[in-house]
């Protein structure tokens, strides 16, 4: 191991983005048109074709997207929406936007995703839609959630924020998250995610309807929106039947977007790659576990997480990394151990809490070398084996 590599600092992730993004941004910034217009289109045109979705809108964040999905499948006042609590608090605050209930079931150890076996008991006469989750880009069990739903007559809406790129076999075919399998997929684009457009988001689906209000309250509910009435030959005044937001993507974020929709094949490749070899190296290291691929599943491994031995203090394997200059997190948190989602006595989510307490991410991104990917994993196994002998002298 090199001293050079052993002074640097391995981030957690790092967005692939270069000059091709640079010089695309320069199209909207010339053109004078910055705000939602043609780039947005273009790009809304490109994802939908890479998903194989009918109709993909853009919008400003994934939350903001997962909020217009709810309203669209009619969540409102007094409804519950069975999601996870095990996720980003955004995915239950969107819930909350709506002035209805989060009903929280709890994930499978193996994949970190909604467990389907807990969703029907938790069906009641109010719950109006299911928000699954495609965490940190792996599919969640997507053929057993859509048959829950369709059984109950309910929409079916996934948090696949993490999850451009991310495939599934569905009837025999290998298919791109966001064909909506459900009826509405929901994509972030944070420098977190896997290809980035600063920030911003996207919906997919298949039902035109969901499209057009989408777009319609996108946009303040304008009638009509401004690129038809800037074209137009003749003076048009746009009606705001609907109270609407503003929720839009701009040209400048679209044209980085269209190119980094270019990169996603290769920079899937590369985190598959680079998955598959943590899973070999991390092999060596007593007692981790490390997440499950199922067969009808294609991650693009925006995250990479291991879990601890019972032994081992999460935060002090975490400090360790950090004092050798690796970042890391902790699991994924859980909405309902948070403030606003707190209740008199508490939830029965054991999955949900160990995985947050028990997993940690590793750095993953697709600029990593194979001798930085190294110095993690001997790193984490160096910090793993001191933090057992330090245990096992208390004991």
């Amino acid at each position: 191991m090199t001293t050079d590599l052993k002074r640097r600092t391995i981030p957690l992730a790092r967005p692939l983005i270069g000059e091709a993004e640079a010089e695309a941004s320069r199209r909207p910034i010339m053109s004078g048109w910055l705000t939602q217009g043609p780039e947005v289109a273009a790009f809304e045109q490109e994802f939908a074709a890479y998903t194989g979705a009918k109709h993909a809108t853009a919008v400003s964040n994934c939350t903001t997207a997962l909020h217009l999905a709810l309203l669209a499948v009619g969540v409102g006042a007094d409804d519950e929406v069975i999601t996870v609590s095990h996720s980003y608090v955004a995915t239950a605050n969107v819930v909350r936007y709506c002035n209805a209930t989060p009903v929280f079931v709890d994930i499978e150890a193996a994949t970190s995703n909604m467990d389907p076996a807990t969703i029907a008991a938790a069906i009641t006469p109010r719950t109006k839609a299911i928000l699954c989750v495609h965490q940190m880009g792996m599919p969640c069990d997507l053929a057993a959630i859509t048959a829950i739903a369709k059984a109950h007559g309910l929409p079916l809406i996934e948090d696949a924020a993490c999850a451009s790129g991310s495939e599934i076999c569905w009837d025999g075919q290998w298919e791109k998250v966001g064909k909506a399998h459900g009826d509405i997929t929901c994509f972030s684009f944070h420098p977190r995610k896997v290809i980035t457009t600063g920030d911003g988001g996207m919906l997919t689906t298949n039902n035109p309807d969901y499209d057009k209000q989408f777009r319609l309250l996108r946009q303040h509910g304008m009638s009509v929106s401004d690129r038809v009435r800037h074209s137009a030959n003749q003076v048009i005044f746009e009606e705001h039947a609907v109270i609407g937001y503003n929720y839009r993507m701009t040209d400048v974020q679209a044209a980085i977007g269209r190119e980094q929709l270019k990169r996603l094949p290769e920079i899937v490749a590369t985190r598959r790659r680079l998955g598959d070899r943590y899973r070999q190296l991390l092999a060596a290291i007593p007692g981790l576990t490390m997440p499950h691929e199922p067969e009808w599943a294609r991650t693009n491994w925006q995250s990479f997480w291991v879990r601890l031995p019972d032994a081992l203090d999460q935060r002090e394997v975490m400090q360790g990394m950090l004092d050798r200059g690796v970042a890391t997190r902790r699991g994924i948190m859980c909405a309902h151990r948070e403030v606003p989602y707190q209740r008199e006595g508490g939830y029965d989510l054991p999955e949900s809490e160990r995985a947050q307490d028990r997993n940690i991410i590793l750095p993953l991104y697709p600029q990593m070398t194979d001798e930085e990917q190294d110095y993690v994993v001997e790193m984490l196994s160096e910090v793993c084996a001191s933090s057992d002998a330090h245990t096992s002298n208390i004991v």
